[in-house]
């Protein structure tokens, strides 16, 4: 559990007495906060988080939320960081690069099935970093899982009799998704000898992916190796995150036929309206195919 920030109930003090706000605003501002602090955790100090940190954070709720509570989000947390610059508490305002969310949700932009395939079958198979990052990237991937949600991925998750996984979702919510045979092969890979046991300390905890000191593997260690293993596969860095693997996971499913309720469990979204932002991804792809292939497409 995230320890209570001190600095929280100084800003919504100082927002009392300085600025007068409202009840209700307060409480709305302190939700945001504290949102973001247990998503940040307590491993790292506050004036560590970066624009890319924040940015991340953003993406997550945008899986969930309208774009106007991604603004109040970031709202409330750019006052928050003025004010901690204000006090010293931190030397960098993470949020003065992060722009707006704009009204409206913007489509998702998944990578190709053919880019997708490529990068995951480019992956060698020969140190246990490779086996790991082959088994993180095709989880990423065939499950459509939160970045969060791969970080606390545990071994008792696995269930390779029943080939299925349990994920823990916002709010502790759990759901089981398929294991398909790919990424259940790449899983046995890295969890057999050769793979995680040659981590150091690989009996410490009992997260699935651990970095190259054996600890847990962090949202920041999992960009790190997206970014490197996409630059060897000549997809360009900008194109490609955690959150993209989920959008092209749920765009290819539907452009396969896949029902859109059953992409709405497997991603874990509360609301099928979240879903349905990638049927419109796979009808504007329907579109650009049509209008690129049949004959009768153009006069």
């Amino acid at each position: 559990m995230t320890t209570p920030d001190p600095s929280v109930s100084e800003y919504l003090q100082w927002l009392t007495v300085e600025k007068g706000r409202s009840r209700a605003t307060l409480e709305a501002y302190e939700r945001d906060i504290h949102a973001f602090l247990t998503w940040w955790g307590d491993e790292r100090p506050i004036d560590e988080v970066t624009s890319e940190d924040l940015e991340a954070y953003l993406n997550e709720l945008r899986d969930t939320r309208a774009a106007s509570s991604v603004a109040r989000a970031l709202s409330s947390l750019r006052g928050w960081c003025g004010f901690l610059i204000d006090e010293g508490v931190s030397r960098h305002d993470p949020s003065a690069h992060v722009a707006p969310s704009r009204r409206g949700r913007s489509l998702p932009k998944p990578l190709p099935e053919e880019s997708i395939a490529g990068l995951l079958d480019s992956l060698p198979r020969v140190t246990p970093v490779d086996l790991r990052d082959r088994a993180l990237l095709e989880l990423l991937y065939s499950t459509g899982a939160r970045v969060s949600e791969v970080v606390g991925l545990e071994i008792q998750d696995l269930n390779f009799d029943e080939e299925h996984i349990r994920v823990t979702g916002k709010g502790s919510k759990q759901r089981v998704v398929p294991m398909g045979r790919t990424l259940k092969s790449a899983l046995r890979d890295y969890l057999g000898p050769g793979g995680r046991s040659e981590f150091p300390r690989p009996r410490a905890h009992a997260h699935v992916f651990v970095n190259v000191r054996g600890g847990i593997l962090s949202r920041q260690g999992i960009d790190v190796i997206i970014s490197a293993r996409a630059l060897s596969a000549g997809i360009a860095r900008s194109s490609i995150s955690a959150h993209v693997f989920r959008h092209s996971c749920a765009t290819h499913m539907l452009a396969h036929g896949a029902d859109i309720r059953v992409v709405q469990e497997l991603l874990g979204h509360a609301s099928i309206s979240t879903t349905q932002i990638y049927t419109a991804v796979s009808i504007t792809s329907m579109q650009h195919a049509y209008n690129n292939a049949h004959p009768r497409a153009h006069d």
